[in-house]
């Protein structure tokens, strides 16, 4: 259950909150496939699995932001906002990819809350610390510095 908020004193109420993790989702080679296509990435330790065998990662592996694209979905899981008028991705401050994401692995998020801050115009700065972990690694896949803002 994602942890609800509404309206602009309930997010700023978060700051330093710990949003828990999501679900665990599997990353398919038919996921990885269509990712390449969408972004013409073919490079074959992504979509060709023979020769990803022999490769340096022993298999085919997701591309970086296929993984990285993987929070917006999974955020939805960790917060619902209501009560404003509007939200935006204000951008990303760091991402890291501390190791690859091995075509069947299975990924979840898990989210933490900065410093909530008001902004001009009726809003919030929010900043969000997202972590994808592989399950049955110690590295994540993923670390992101993200930035949201959100409006009354």
């Amino acid at each position: 259950m994602p942890v609800t908020a509404h309206g602009l004193d309930a997010l700023t109420a978060l700051s330093g909150a710990d949003l828990g993790h999501t679900a665990w989702r599997e990353i398919t080679q038919q996921r990885v496939n269509t990712f390449a296509d969408a972004t013409d990435d073919h490079q074959w330790i992504h979509t060709d699995p023979e020769k990803a065998r022999t490769g340096p990662f022993g298999g085919p592996i997701a591309h970086g932001y296929l993984t990285l694209s993987l929070v917006i979905p999974m955020f939805g899981e960790l917060l619902e906002i209501t009560g404003i008028s509007m939200s935006v991705n204000y951008g990303l401050d760091k991402v890291r990819f501390p190791s690859p994401v091995p075509v069947g692995a299975k990924l979840r998020l898990h989210g933490a809350v900065g410093t909530v801050e008001e902004i001009k115009g009726n809003g919030v700065h929010m900043p969000l610390t997202f972590t994808i972990e592989v399950e049955g690694s110690a590295k994540p896949a993923c670390v992101a510095h993200a930035v949201y803002r959100h409006y009354a």
